[in-house]
């Protein structure tokens, strides 16, 4: 049995080459379905146990195909994966496709957990990134992928043989939003920035030809149903931020590809002010004067005495560290 943390490395390593490119399924929203989820590939293994832990799995081996694919072997009823940078909790165990014999794989424990998107495995492996595509929470797919599409350099560091095919197991475990879910509310709009929203939840922000607000200004903008937010938790967040006088955005998650994650208790004051007590699922709109920022010595990318805007999408409350 070969299950190494170096072996597990060899697939952090490939996200490590692969910087610099943009990768990822081109997939959102309306257009995300699974119909290739039935592909009858799932009857190539008996596969036991709950979602979140590690599964009995018997396969029929010899595995292997011209061609990589997939089958769902329990469909969720959560949420799905709709964007590929959506951030998501998965657990996976890997299998030699040849000898059926276990190769790496998770912890299964919520301690170890870490986030990860679809758009992540597709850089490390990208029929993985397929097979994932639109999946729900609660769900478990067996993937089969041929030697070529895992990869020379996966197959060596796993010491696969050159025509060894790999079987995955993934689990769903958890899968957070991407954007903001709940109900739009009215705001008293004179002299506030204005948000606009693409398609995909990505907000753009408009600054008034108006003078800054001297004080800390919140404005919610969508009404999550969520838990509330205290000032010592730690948040999953979408976000864009805006310098006032330059209006020009200076940081945004967004840009980046994949949700933050924010200790609340570590960042500037009125960031945590401005969203303690709001709810998972809200849109927030802060106005941050230069004392509750980055004050007369700025920082970064943000000049001194700058007033910042923030539009926040809160995803989760203590979520687990990204993988990424």
């Amino acid at each position: 049995m070969r299950k190494t943390s170096a072996a597990l490395a060899t697939l952090a390593l490939a996200v490590v080459a692969l910087t610099g490119c943009t990768a990822g399924p081109a997939y959102q929203g309306a257009s995300c379905d699974r119909a290739a989820a039935s592909s009858g590939v799932e009857d190539l293994a008996n596969i036991s146990g709950e979602i979140g832990t590690k599964p009995d799995v018997e396969l029929f081996t010899p595995v292997g195909g011209e061609s990589s694919t997939f089958g769902d072997v329990v469909v969720g009823d959560g949420r799905a994966l709709t964007s590929p940078s959506q951030s998501a909790v998965f657990e996976f165990s890997l299998f030699s496709g040849k000898t059926g014999e276990p190769i790496a794989g998770t912890a299964y424990d919520d301690e170890q957990a870490s986030l990860a998107s679809v758009g992540y495995w597709e850089q490390i492996v990208p029929a993985f990134g397929a097979a994932l595509e639109c999946a729900t929470e609660g769900t478990r797919v067996l993937s089969v992928v041929t030697p070529d599409d895992f990869g020379a350099a996966n197959l060596q560091g796993f010491g696969l043989d050159a025509d060894e095919p790999v079987v995955a197991v993934f689990d769903v475990v958890k899968v957070f939003p991407s954007r903001a879910e709940g109900s739009l509310q009215y705001n008293d709009a004179a002299g506030m920035p204005t948000v606009v929203r693409a398609a995909d939840g990505r907000p753009g922000v408009i600054v008034p030809d108006s003078a800054a607000p001297t004080d800390l200004t919140v404005q919610t903008l969508i009404k999550g149903d969520g838990q509330k937010v205290a000032e010592d938790d730690s948040i999953l967040v979408n976000y864009t931020g805006v310098l006032w006088d330059e209006r020009t955005v200076f940081d945004s998650s967004w840009d980046r590809g994949t949700a933050a994650t924010f200790d609340l208790a570590g960042v500037i004051p009125g960031f945590t002010q401005g969203l303690a007590g709001q709810t998972v699922g809200s849109q927030v709109l802060l106005v941050i004067p230069a004392e509750l920022g980055y004050g007369e010595q700025g920082g970064g990318s943000v000049p001194p005495n700058a007033t910042l805007v923030f539009v926040v999408d809160i995803l989760g409350i203590d979520p687990p560290a990204s993988a990424q």
